[in-house]
C-alpha cells in the first residue's frame, strides 16, 4: 500500500477508530486531512492528542450535517480518498435518541455524497459500515425457534442455518437504530457508486477495541473496573448482558483493512473486516481479570448457584466450521450448556487472589440484542487481509491504558 503524497481526507478523525486511522496516514506520508466540529474551549481534540499528530493533520472545521462546509473542505483538501468514519456510533445512545442518529449517520452520510457528486471530484470512498448490520443472525435450530416465539416473525427467513460465519451476501435484520442508520448509508453508498460512479467501498466492520475506545463500549468499561478492582478503587465490576459473542479486532487491523479496501477493492462492493474469531462478553471479563494478574479458578451466580469450573480453560474445537481460540464458558453457551440471567444478579469469580463480584446491570441489557457477531472475511483475505493481533494482545492494550488513573 503506499499514500505517500496522497490527500486523504477523514470524516470522524477524532473519534476513536479515526485517530488511529489518522497515525497510520501520516506514517505512510500521506497528506491527511480531517473533518471535526469546533469545540467550545478550543482544545486539540483529545484523541489527536493521545496520537501525537496535532501538527501532523490538518483538521477542517466542518460540520457533516451543513453540505456548505463539506464542500469547503473538499476545496481544502483535493482529497485522492475519503474515509468516511465521521457517526453516533453508540448502540445504546441510538435507542435514547434515534433522531439524532438519523440525522449524523443518515443525512450527513447523504450530504457528503452529494457533495462530492456536485463538486464533480473524483475520490475512492471507504465507508464505515458495521455488522450490526446483520443484527439478528442465526446460529443454531433452537436459537431460530426460540426467535420466532419471542418475536413472530424472522424477516427475511433465514436460506439456512447456521448463518455464521456471516457472509457479506447474509441477510441484514438490524436490531437498533444505529444499525439501521448504518444500512442506510450502506446502501446509499452502493446507490452513488451505481447511479452516479462515484468510487465507493463499503467495510462492514466487526466489533473493533484497542487503547482509548470510549468508556460507554463494553470492553473499555470492563478493562477499566477490572484496573480499578486491583487497585481497591471498586468492589465489583458491573456489566449487562454477558451471553453476546463479538468477533473483536484490535483497531491496528480494522484501520490497515481501510487502507486495503481504498487501494484494491471493487467500487460499489461491500467487505466483512472482523478476526474469524468469536468470544462471549463474560469471556472478555475473565480474560481481562487473569490479564491483570487474577488466575480464574472457578465462577459461580450470585442466585441459582450456575457453577463453572476452570471457566477461562482454552477450547479450540470447530464451530461453524472454523477452529479458533475460545474458552470452556464460551463453548458452554454456545452449546446451549448455560446462560445467564439478570435474575442471577450477578457472579461472584473465585481466584488465587480472592473473590472478584461481578454485578448484572438489568438497565444496561439492550431492548434488542444481538446474540452472535462472527465474520467470514475470506472476501478481504482475497486481497491480502490478516488479523495480526489475539484477543489477549486487544484485552493488554486496554488495561496498559486505565494504569493512568486520570483515565
Amino acid at each position: 500500500m503506499s499514500f505517500k503524497k496522497k490527500n486523504v481526507l477523514v470524516t470522524g478523525i477524532s473519534g476513536f477508530v479515526g485517530s488511529y486511522l489518522a497515525d497510520y496516514l501520516v506514517q505512510q506520508e500521506a497528506n491527511v486531512y480531517g473533518l471535526f466540529r469546533r469545540r467550545a474551549d478550543g482544545l486539540c481534540p483529545y484523541n489527536i492528542k493521545c496520537r501525537g499528530i496535532f501538527d501532523d493533520v490538518s483538521l477542517l472545521e466542518s460540520e457533516l450535517l451543513d453540505i456548505s462546509s463539506i464542500a469547503a473542505a473538499l476545496d481544502k483538501s483535493k482529497p485522492d480518498y475519503i474515509f468516511h468514519l465521521g457517526a453516533q456510533s453508540f448502540v445504546q445512545r441510538s435507542f435514547a435518541c434515534p433522531s439524532e442518529t438519523m440525522d449524523i449517520n443518515c443525512t450527513g452520510t447523504s450530504n457528503l455524497l452529494e457533495a462530492v457528486k456536485n463538486k464533480g471530484i473524483n475520490p475512492v470512498i471507504v465507508f464505515a459500515g458495521s455488522s450490526e448490520e446483520y443484527g439478528l443472525v442465526i446460529y443454531s435450530d433452537s436459537q431460530y425457534k426460540s426467535a420466532v416465539k419471542k418475536q413472530g416473525v424472522i424477516f427475511p427467513a433465514p436460506i439456512e442455518i447456521p448463518e455464521v460465519p456471516i457472509k457479506e451476501e447474509n441477510p441484514l435484520r438490524p436490531m437498533s437504530p444505529y444499525a439501521v442508520s448504518k444500512v442506510y448509508g450502506d446502501f446509499l453508498m452502493r446507490n452513488y457508486h451505481a447511479s452516479f460512479g462515484l468510487r465507493t467501498v463499503v467495510s462492514r466492520g466487526f466489533n473493533h477495541e484497542g487503547a482509548g475506545r470510549g468508556i460507554m463500549f463494553v470492553t473499555s468499561a470492563l478493562t477499566k473496573q477490572v484496573m480499578q478492582i486491583k487497585r481497591g478503587e471498586i468492589d465489583r465490576i458491573v456489566v449487562g448482558n454477558v451471553n453476546a459473542f463479538r468477533d473483536w479486532s484490535h483497531v491496528t487491523d480494522i484501520v490497515k483493512g481501510y487502507c486495503l479496501l481504498a487501494e484494491k477493492g471493487t467500487y460499489g462492493d461491500v467487505y466483512n473486516q472482523g478476526s474469524q474469531r468469536t468470544n462471549s462478553v463474560i469471556t472478555y471479563a475473565l480474560l481481562a481479570l487473569e490479564c491483570a494478574g487474577y488466575k480464574v479458578e472457578k465462577i459461580q451466580t450470585i442466585k441459582n448457584k450456575k457453577t463453572i469450573i476452570a471457566p477461562t480453560a482454552s477450547d479450540k474445537s470447530r464451530y461453524f466450521g472454523l477452529s479458533f481460540e475460545k474458552t470452556k464458558i464460551d463453548k458452554m453457551i454456545l452449546d446451549g450448556e448455560i446462560e445467564f440471567r439478570a435474575e442471577d444478579e450477578g457472579l461472584t469469580v473465585f481466584t488465587n487472589k480472592g473473590k472478584v463480584t461481578i454485578s448484572f446491570d438489568a438497565s444496561r441489557f439492550r431492548p434488542a440484542e444481538v446474540p452472535i457477531l462472527l465474520a467470514s472475511t475470506k472476501k478481504i483475505d482475497k486481497l491480502g487481509f490478516k488479523t495480526v493481533f489475539s484477543l489477549r494482545d486487544i484485552i493488554n492494550d486496554q488495561l496498559n491504558y486505565y494504569l493512568d488513573t486520570s483515565r
